[in-house]
């Protein structure tokens, strides 16, 4: 058989081009290696020669058209709708030191330019030039208003009279700016660099007030035109809050008329009281409408210590004693500092009583003017005694003897269970930081002893905050039913829909609907004919209750005095509560300081929140008709120690207990997914 060969598949690759086809092919060889060596050449000769004007220009594309597009920080706004807190379009100057460098012919009209505008000195910009001639990004000046922004743009486009203008570039930015100052100081807070909240709802609700930053990029096309890409910047969340400017206004002044009075009455140098907080608060939301202390801080310049010390003090300061006196300054009284309440807490120790059937509020008791409790004489205020009184006459005259009586048949163990019911020792997860941890400021059941119970019952020997008293008592006048504070209500996006809103959250029960009747009796009387006369307002049906707290170390005559009341009887609308720590005055317990304060805030307050009003009825000439004898006692009565023998081991230095494990969540009620909604 004959042998078949196979064909080769790439035997055409053997075959031999023509001579005349392998001229060609080699022409075309030779073309194409020419190209490549003319346009190696011509690369190298444009590197060389003109390399640092093509770099300019394309560091300058990347300079303009690929830049960060920053977010507006939301809005603090009261809850109708004006302003407190806003985000303001600035401008900052920024330095291309190396374009600026380029030629010497942009160096002195820049530099006139830069002095004329924005008021930057030639010695500030040589001082760049030196040690960073190279740089491209340089800011020069923050937070240039719109109108001088104009004034350079302008200048920057007129080729023909600013010719030689370089180097110089605006970039769009934000500046956080308080437009009402000092008002809301504690409770609003401040921002620091890079829209960092601090203090107050800026730090609380920092996450949903800020956005993110976008970007625009630039770069050149196949045909060399420019294309830009922008992502857009998402601004933050508005925050509205419980807060109505008009009454935080009307609290505020009045607290700074009482402290302007008595400025340097006692103690030269210094305000009208070491500390001034009041609360307003719904007692059937928790809302809080207005919270002011005292002393405050200016918003926009939240550094100065001027506002509370004067130019000689700050003068005499080291850095770290300036740094401590911004601290207590920025501090919110009302949420972070703890003190003995004194007798505002007698309603709680009725209520206690009252709930666990240690009294039916039919009771009598006998008052001497003293009480012996385990080794020791506890007296009352009034140490002349009140003689025989009812439960409703104890509350009004505000008697240590029959509290510590009741306090005694309550015993230890429903008395601590109270405290804590009623809220005292918990924190109260108000959205605002830095609550004071008072949970070690109380006894336990294992060691309250039998005169810890007594002095307890009556507002000393153990803390409370502003936070923690003015929630409890609104649950003793509602009915019984604790809210959780706070003061912010809902939050809004740029465009004012509503992204979430914060409804009333019932915590607890504390109290029965009868308990609650019986109290609010026994508190109408306090200001009927008791101890807070003088904190009635006309036209309007009130309840209350005084308190005098004689501070640690006892006998140094340092007091804290406090009223809380509410409006109207039936049905309260309102609560105040107002603290006055260490007045300014050569009578520390002098009750007439804070009632004084509290009538002038509840009769401007009421009329404009348009509390419910008694027709007929007036309380002041009702109270001086029917117990006028008693309305002179209380006048000129004057505190003094509930126990001038008793030696306690309490020991709590009055001021700061925040606790730096404590973290809560104040937006848990703002959920992930209403935000993911609204971006949506």
């Amino acid at each position: 058989m004959a042998r078949r060969y196979k064909k080769n598949r790439f035997q055409f690759l053997k075959r031999k081009f023509p001579k005349r086809m392998q001229k060609k092919l080699a022409m075309v060889f030779t073309a194409i290696v020419l190209a490549f060596v003319v346009l190696i050449g011509r690369i190298t000769y444009i590197n060389a020669s003109k390399g640092d004007k093509y770099t300019k220009i394309v560091l300058e594309q990347q300079q303009y058209d690929s830049q960060t597009i920053p977010y507006k920080r939301g809005d603090i706004i009261d809850r109708n709708g004006t302003k407190v807190a806003t985000s303001e379009r600035v401008y900052n100057v920024i330095l291309d030191a190396k374009l600026l460098m380029d030629d010497k012919k942009y160096l002195t009209p820049t530099l006139k330019v830069l002095k004329d505008c924005f008021g930057i000195e030639e010695t500030d910009v040589q001082t760049i030039l030196t040690d960073s001639p190279t740089s491209r990004y340089t800011i020069l000046k923050k937070g240039v208003d719109y109108d001088t922004a104009k004034k350079f743009k302008e200048i920057d486009a007129d080729d023909e009279n600013y010719p030689d203008i370089a180097g110089i570039w605006l970039e769009d930015d934000y500046s956080r700016t308080y437009p009402y100052n000092s008002l809301a100081s504690d409770l609003i807070g401040f921002t620091a660099s890079g829209n960092v909240g601090t203090a107050g709802i800026e730090a609380a609700y920092n996450s949903v007030l800020n956005g993110t930053d976008g970007r625009e990029y630039g770069y050149l096309t196949e045909d060399s035109s420019l294309e830009r890409t922008v992502k857009e910047a998402t601004d933050g969340y508005n925050v509205v809050t419980t807060i109505d400017v008009t009454l935080q206004s009307i609290v505020e002044q009045c607290i700074k008329e009482f402290n302007d009075e008595h400025a340097n009455t006692a103690r030269a140098g210094e305000p009208g009281s070491k500390n001034t907080g009041v609360i307003i608060m719904n007692p059937n939301t928790g809302e809080i409408l207005a919270e002011a202390s005292y002393p405050n801080f200016d918003l926009n310049n939240p550094r100065e210590l001027t506002t509370a010390y004067s130019a000689e003090a700050i003068a005499a300061m080291s850095d770290e004693q300036k740094l401590e006196a911004l601290n207590a300054l920025w501090r919110n009284f009302c949420v972070s500092d703890a003190y003995e309440p004194g007798s505002t807490v007698k309603p709680f120790t009725i209520a206690a009583a009252l709930e666990t059937g240690a009294i039916n509020g039919s009771e009598t008791y006998n008052c001497s003017g003293a009480l012996h409790v385990g080794d020791y004489d506890i007296h009352c205020h009034l140490r002349s005694g009140h003689g025989t009184e009812t439960v409703e006459e104890a509350v009004a005259n505000s008697c240590n003897v029959a509290l510590m009586e009741i306090a005694e048949v309550i015993g230890v163990e429903n008395f601590t269970k109270y405290q804590h019911i009623f809220g005292f020792g918990e924190y109260t997860g108000i959205d605002l930081p830095g609550e004071a941890s008072t949970s070690s400021l109380l006894y336990s059941a294992d060691s309250m002893g039998i005169t810890d119970l007594a002095t307890n019952s009556f507002g000393q020997n153990f803390n409370v905050t502003m936070t923690q008293l003015v929630t409890g008592f609104s649950s003793l006048i509602n009915g019984g039913n604790y809210y959780e504070p706070h003061v912010v209500k809902q939050i809004q996006d740029q465009n004012g829909n509503v992204i979430e809103t914060k409804t009333p959250t019932l915590l607890k029960k504390t109290i029965s609907e009868e308990t609650s009747t019986l109290l609010k009796q026994y508190m109408k009387a306090v200001v009927d004919y008791g101890t807070g006369t003088e904190c009635q307002v006309e036209g309007y049906d009130i309840g209350g209750k005084t308190g005098t707290a004689e501070k640690l170390p006892r006998g140094e005559g340092n007091y804290l005095l406090s009223f809380v009341g509410y409006a109207p009887q039936e049905n309260p609308e309102v609560v105040v509560y107002v603290v006055i720590d260490e007045a300014n005055s050569d009578n520390q317990s002098n009750s007439a300081l804070v009632a004084g304060l509290s009538q002038k805030i509840m009769a401007q307050a009421f009329p404009y929140l348009n509390i419910t009003t008694v027709e007929g009825y007036d309380p002041v000439a009702a109270a001086a008709a029917a117990k006028e004898a008693a309305q002179e006692e209380a006048a000129t009565e004057e505190y003094t120690s509930y126990d001038e023998e008793y030696d306690d081991n309490y020991n709590n230095e009055d001021g700061y207990y925040g606790d730096e494990n404590y973290d809560p969540d104040y937006t848990d009620w703002v959920t992930d997914d209403s935000q993911d909604e609204s971006a949506e």
